[in-house]
């Protein structure tokens, strides 16, 4: 990690093998880390999802035999993930959407009382 490189924040989940195959778990990190250094992600690695939030996004990482989503936001001091999950359907669903927001707003609170 670069002196510049954003921190990650895990809310929840989690990138191993298994369950991801070897290979996701490293394109997941190497699109966690473009976040890290600043750069922008688009279609198809990410989308925005701007039913949790502002700066929030999907990363999107293909695997042998199922497509995983990492929920995060992405903050000027880091990188937040809230979820990571299968995605099965073409929807993420709402249950996911309402964690996640939770998950932020904790995250926001937390940060609020430490300063």
């Amino acid at each position: 990690m670069r002196d510049e490189d954003k921190p990650v924040a895990w809310l929840a989940g989690e990138v191993k093998t298994p369950p991801f195959s070897k290979e996701a778990r490293i394109e997941a990190g190497f699109l966690l880390r473009r976040l890290q250094r600043g750069e922008g992600l688009s279609m198809p690695h990410a989308r925005s999802v701007s039913a949790m939030g502002p700066r929030c996004l999907e990363l999107r990482v293909r695997d042998a035999d199922q497509i995983w989503r990492i929920m995060l936001r992405n903050d000027p001091d880091a990188v937040v993930i809230a979820e990571v999950f299968s995605k099965k359907t073409g929807k993420t669903p709402k249950r996911v959407i309402d964690t996640c927001r939770q998950r932020l707003k904790r995250y926001d609170e937390a940060a609020r009382e430490a300063q």
